[in-house]
């Protein structure tokens, strides 16, 4: 098992589209992905366009890792004067071409979404801190501990630092799983304008 940032692979710009790609499957039926895009099929042809400006932004202003060059896993963390997506940083990571690659009524959901959580990130990590914006490993490589590869060498250099750590997730099932890693939720209310809910989660620093 992964226990060192060293034996993971450095996301690059070279490898934006395909980790896409991979989120897209890892996210076909995450409910804040049928939220944003309702049609199956259409979901499934359209999502990789949302992620490719998320992974970007994450390898521009962050840093992603993944599993290895093949992707089975992806994870994408950023330092918090880092996270905040300007409207600079959206345009710079492609979100003016998103308008003609998914729609007006997409955008306007992915936008008032991550407004939303960007409001309720601040409200309850308005101090240093990392944010772990993505995580997701290709269904066909699930259930193999991917995830936990991805998420424990981080936290431990997180520990090193000293400083807290924190996230979102839509997906309940997901909630129990960050508790393992010393995450507690401290937000859960729905998203406006929606029937997601969103599980805001703080891991404190461990000193």
């Amino acid at each position: 098992m992964v226990t060192d940032l060293n034996n993971l692979v450095r996301l690059t710009k070279s490898q934006i589209k395909p980790a896409s790609e991979m989120f897209a499957r890892a996210f076909q039926d995450d409910p804040l992905f049928a939220y944003f895009i309702p049609d199956a099929l259409e979901r499934k042809n359209k999502s990789h366009c949302i992620f490719e400006c998320l992974v970007r932004f994450g390898v521009l202003y962050g840093e992603g890792y993944a599993i290895s060059p093949d992707l089975e896993g992806v994870a994408v963390w950023f330092p918090s004067e880092q996270a905040e997506m300007t409207l600079w940083r959206i345009i710079r990571c492609g979100g003016f071409s998103l308008y003609f690659k998914v729609g007006r009524k997409v955008v306007s959901r992915v936008l008032a979404f991550f407004n939303y959580a960007f409001m309720v990130h601040n409200r309850h990590a308005p101090f240093p801190h990392w944010y772990l914006a993505l995580i997701g490993v290709d269904p066909k490589f699930q259930g193999r501990g991917y995830a936990s590869a991805l998420i424990k060498p981080m936290l431990a250099r997180i520990d090193q630092e000293n400083l807290p750590c924190y996230l979102e997730t839509e997906n309940e099932k997901n909630v129990s799983t960050f508790q393992h890693y010393g995450f507690k939720v401290v937000e859960s209310e729905t998203v406006p304008s929606s029937d997601v809910n969103n599980w805001a989660m703080l891991r404190e620093k461990s000193g």
